[in-house]
């Protein structure tokens, strides 16, 4: 079979709407590389949207799955619980942020740990209202499109959408938002469209992931925490993309000196396996009543082991400091290439949750054509890279941190060929 036999095949069986960046299948994959049904190899910078920190198939991974498998595969924690439920709602509550008593539940996706946490805040504070930033990414259920703040493509066609979601501009210096602009435009909307005794949460990200991977200043999210303080809000950290090591922190909220009340989680949580959760005040999470919290595979016992063996990986194998170091080289090669590339206007993020933003030379206007040729030329020699950001101008790196050092280098190498051949094709 080919790649082109099966494009066919899936154009006919499976709808438009599920969106696919590459035309061939993958066959296998093992850590940082994967092969497609023709046997191409390509070295992979997007792992899976940031799913696979712990790279394809690590054998804990592949060992913890595999002796669970013997065991049982499903009874519905709700029904007949297990322990490994238990065991890793331990570890999480005691790495989490925060030093306050913690609680855990899980679910299977991060769309799931966002509306739950929602959920979550309502019961606890007895009020409607969330607030969200432009930009952000929080899923595609109905809940998650209100939350999210991009149109194009993840809410055309779909609405309505609930009720008592308002948004606020997210800093972004490299475009004129100043964090004090940020919070002042979050208290507008205390004027001007929802009194926030009626607010139950504001949401955001630490580091924006599809809106851009723009970095939360400091000051910007000690002014939320205040504002919460103040109106007897909730603060929810969205750590789906940047949790688990990406950012060189277990937590990216650990870059901080001040904690969420709520935290979701997914992606990377169980190195492929689908699994999310919400970690909080031990208070607020007891909020719902019994039976308001679950979900017939939340928590799957296959998905709990890959955690189990996740957690360990990032500890044995210093994955949090890998991260910085992998980083900081990347970062390092981003920076010097911007004599050759005047189209690179801004290199960032923290950890391995790196960034290149392109602009048109001289000016503030987004590349997104540039950023687009610097994708397809990459995939074209084998590099997997992700485009993200409102203007679809910004290319973010999501490697597995567990990336052999030869790899990473070809890497490295490819791309910096890469980013010239797109400035030569334009001269």
């Amino acid at each position: 079979m080919t790649n082109l036999e099966l494009k066919a095949r899936k154009d006919a069986a499976t709808p438009r709407g599920v969106g696919v960046m590459c035309d061939f299948y993958a066959a296998r994959a093992e850590n940082a590389e994967l092969w497609d049904i023709e046997g191409r190899r390509f070295i992979d910078f997007a792992a899976g949207i940031a799913v696979v920190n712990t790279g394809h198939r690590h054998p804990r991974v592949v060992a913890a799955i595999r002796e669970q498998l013997e065991r049982f595969t499903h009874t519905a924690y709700q029904i007949v619980p297990y322990a490994s439920y238990v065991e890793l709602a331990e570890k999480i509550n005691r790495r989490a942020p925060g030093n306050h008593p913690k609680k855990t539940a899980f679910f299977t996706t991060g769309a799931e740990a966002v509306e739950n946490a929602i959920k979550i805040a309502r019961a606890a504070t007895g009020r409607p209202g969330v607030v969200a930033f432009s930009g952000g990414f929080h899923g595609r259920t109905m809940m998650g499109m209100a939350l999210t703040g991009k149109v194009a493509p993840y809410k055309l066609g779909f609405g309505p959408f609930p009720s008592d979601v308002f948004h606020a501009p997210f800093p972004n210096a490299l475009h004129g938002v100043s964090s004090a602009d940020a919070l002042h435009a979050v208290e507008a909307l205390f004027k001007a469209d929802i009194d926030p005794a009626r607010v139950a949460a504001i949401i955001f990200e630490p580091v924006q992931g599809e809106g851009g991977f723009y970095p939360a200043p400091a000051e910007f999210v000690r002014g939320l925490r205040r504002i919460c303080d103040m109106h007897g809000i909730l603060l929810i950290a969205d750590e789906v993309q940047t949790g688990f090591a990406r950012t060189g922190k277990l937590f990216a909220m650990e870059h901080y000196d001040v904690a969420p009340d709520l935290t979701t989680m997914a992606k990377s949580l169980a190195g492929g396996m689908p699994l999310s959760g919400v970690v909080g005040r031990a208070d607020v999470m007891d909020a719902a009543a019994p039976g308001g919290l679950g979900g017939t595979y939340a928590g799957n016992p296959l998905a709990l082991a890959a955690a189990h063996a996740v957690l360990d990986i990032i500890d044995e194998e210093r994955l949090c400091e890998r991260a910085t170091v992998l980083g900081d080289r990347l970062k390092a090669q981003l920076e010097a290439l911007k004599v050759d590339v005047p189209q690179l206007a801004d290199v960032r993020g923290p950890g391995a949750m790196v960034a290149a933003e392109f602009l048109v030379p001289g000016t503030h206007e987004p590349d997104a054509a540039f950023a687009k040729r610097v994708q397809q030329r990459a995939l074209e020699r084998g590099l997997l890279l992700l485009v993200c950001g409102s203007y679809a101008n910004v290319i973010r790196f999501l490697f597995p941190l567990t990336v052999e050092e030869p790899i990473f280098e070809e890497a490295l190498g490819l791309l910096d060929e890469v980013l010239k051949e797109c400035v030569g094709a334009i001269a």
